[in-house]
């Protein structure tokens, strides 16, 4: 029989109704600049979790996809963006399987943000912001090489916009393993509501928010 004409069962539509949900994964979302040492973290913290995991980077859905060399800007802009969305779509199907999730992220854009807290069910998700400092960061970019110079300090003022995280750290004053257990001891007592529950309120208000007449 054709399952077509209900809605999927894991769209945010039918979790906003309230309605009966297979419980999904816990999504521990890693967010921050390029080179803060986000994918160390979750290199450490699969290992030490205790339970099984799988490890989604973005930099991975990227790395996947062949891309013609002569594309026009505006054609490799819908690229880029046809491989975020499918990304974060991907990230949901996993939890919404029951697969618990570390996914590594750089939220530099809003509409990335929005389009998660929109997808994901907010109570499954722990928000973590990776900080860093500007020389520290300006340093591994010169020692990695495979990034534009200056590409964190461009990014760093719109990764962390939001505001909200549910735990932050420091990879400047910490190693990747240090962050790796300051999050798994969070764990089982982060509180309620998360980061993303306030921020899908939050969304939703700004949404029912009435115009002002100038």
């Amino acid at each position: 029989m054709s399952r077509a004409s209900g809605p999927h069962p894991f769209t945010p539509a039918a979790e906003s109704r309230g309605t009966a949900r297979t419980p999904g994964g816990l999504i521990v979302f890693l967010n921050g600049t390029s080179s803060s040492g986000k994918s160390s973290i979750a290199g450490e913290l699969l290992p030490i979790l205790g339970d099984t995991y799988f490890s989604m980077a973005v930099d991975a859905f990227h790395a996947m996809r062949s891309t013609p060399p002569d594309l026009s800007p505006d054609q490799l802009r819908r690229v880029l963006l046809s491989t975020w969305k499918g990304f974060h779509r991907a990230v949901a199907g996993m939890a919404a399987g029951g697969n618990n999730v570390v996914v590594d992220h750089v939220l530099s854009e809003q509409w990335r943000l929005s389009d998660c807290v929109d997808l994901f069910v907010p109570q499954d998700v722990v928000l973590v912001g990776v900080h860093c400092p500007l020389p520290e960061l300006e340093r591994r970019e010169q020692q990695r090489g495979d990034r534009p110079p200056g590409l964190a300090a461009r990014q760093m003022t719109r990764v962390h916009a939001h505001g909200r995280y549910d735990i932050e750290v420091d990879t400047g004053a910490h190693g990747p393993l240090d962050c790796a257990r300051q999050i798994r001891d969070f764990l089982p007592h982060r509180p309620r509501p998360t980061a993303f529950e306030q921020l899908r309120r939050a969304a939703g208000g700004a949404r029912a928010a009435p115009k002002t007449v100038p």
